[in-house]
């Protein structure tokens, strides 16, 4: 293995399984199992579930946690309640993404659970504390006591009932959470998913998390590496940090602007994010759909049919749901309306689309 790399606590079991590894955000992780098409037809049409302990777990508190927490992410935590959760993001003053992330609102007042990307869990814990100043908060990145299990698929509610046992499951509504306690220690059951169908997230202690694993294997629930949860969640229209959303990439570049409250009274990149929607933007994100079974990879121009570059492709794929060729590519803005007709550059050749909503495939939520 690399030096550096760290593990999660079911690495082991990753071997065991013969999942092929490999690097990811600083941590070896499995890519898939047998094969991403299988495991991504698994959650799409029974369950599958996700390693996902190389997330980071940050827990605020203090008096001013609540200012605080509103004062670095866009969204309006202000009216949240306990066990409630909200996506949105962490922004730079010139309105470019720190990171994407999920705000956990506890029971207790003025206690929250920031979920954050595994790259930029060094990154975002500096940044949280560099914005501290002036603020009653406490800080604590709890990320290497937690470990996570994302269950995700049309029978995850069963499979969290039935094999897991935890029967409450079945009431949480979509971006909702609740905890329980095992042996002494915390459990944290919440329905989010990042898939495009209905699901949960597990997290627990390192050793229980081993042990829910394990159950899950046992019952017959499909392991599935990074490479198909890449592919689930482009087809469901969900952005991947470093590709869809970028120091560069803001939120309403990305088309993401109604995670961003501009009627709240202050945020970090409030002000250029007006700017951006007053006019000043000049990108937008998009998806296109190809009329070939050529596969458009990031990083290829985008094209008009006279071979100007108008922008390049974030993430591409033929997709495995709907059998089509598709991306996303962040184009100049002129170009960005629906059914605007754009050329992909693959290699030497150019193939013929158009500009299509981002949500691929119709994502199947519990609400």
């Amino acid at each position: 293995m690399e030096e550096n790399l760290q593990i999660t606590p079911l690495y082991q079991s990753h071997l065991d399984l013969g999942a092929k590894m490999s690097p990811f955000a600083g941590f070896m992780m499995p890519i898939q199992y047998t094969d991403i098409t299988a495991e991504h037809l698994a959650v799409r049409q029974a369950v599958g579930m996700f390693d996902v302990s190389h997330m980071g777990e940050v827990f605020i508190s203090g008096p001013d946690a609540q200012k605080y927490v509103n004062h670095i992410f866009t969204n309006d935590i202000s009216p949240m309640q306990a066990g409630q959760v909200l996506y949105g993001m962490m922004l730079y003053p010139d309105g470019g993404t720190v990171d994407d992330l999920l705000v956990y609102k506890e029971p207790q007042d003025n206690k929250y659970i920031l979920v954050i990307n595994a790259a930029n869990i060094d990154k975002d814990v500096a940044w949280m504390k560099e914005n501290a100043a002036g603020y009653d908060v406490v800080v604590d990145n709890q990320s290497p006591l937690w470990g996570q299990i994302a269950i995700q698929g049309p029978k995850a509610e069963e499979t969290l009932v039935d094999v897991l046992g935890f029967k409450e499951a079945a009431s949480l509504s979509f971006y909702t959470y609740y905890s329980v306690e095992a042996d002494g220690a915390r459990i944290i059951v919440s329905r989010t998913g990042y898939t495009g169908e209905d699901g949960f997230e597990v997290y627990a202690t390192p050793a229980a998390t081993v042990q829910f694993w394990k159950k899950l294997l046992a019952a017959g629930v499909t392991p599935c590496g990074l490479g198909c949860r890449d592919t689930l969640r482009f087809e469901a229209g969900l952005p991947l940090y470093g590709d869809e959303l970028s120091p560069e990439i803001s939120p309403v570049m990305a088309g993401l602007g109604m995670f961003c409250k501009l009627d709240k009274e202050e945020f970090i990149g409030k002000e250029a994010l007006e700017t951006q929607k007053a006019g000043a933007l000049t990108k937008k994100l998009v998806g296109i759909e190809i009329e070939d079974k050529a596969i458009p990879r990031a990083g290829y121009p985008v094209e008009l049919e006279d071979g100007t570059e108008v922008g390049v492709v974030t993430t591409g794929y033929h997709s495995i749901s709907l059998d089509k060729s598709i991306c996303f590519a962040l184009v100049a803005k002129d170009y960005a309306a629906l059914d605007t007709p754009l050329w992909i550059r693959i290699r030497k050749r150019v193939f013929p689309g158009k500009v299509v909503k981002k949500r691929f495939y119709q994502t199947r939520y519990k609400k």
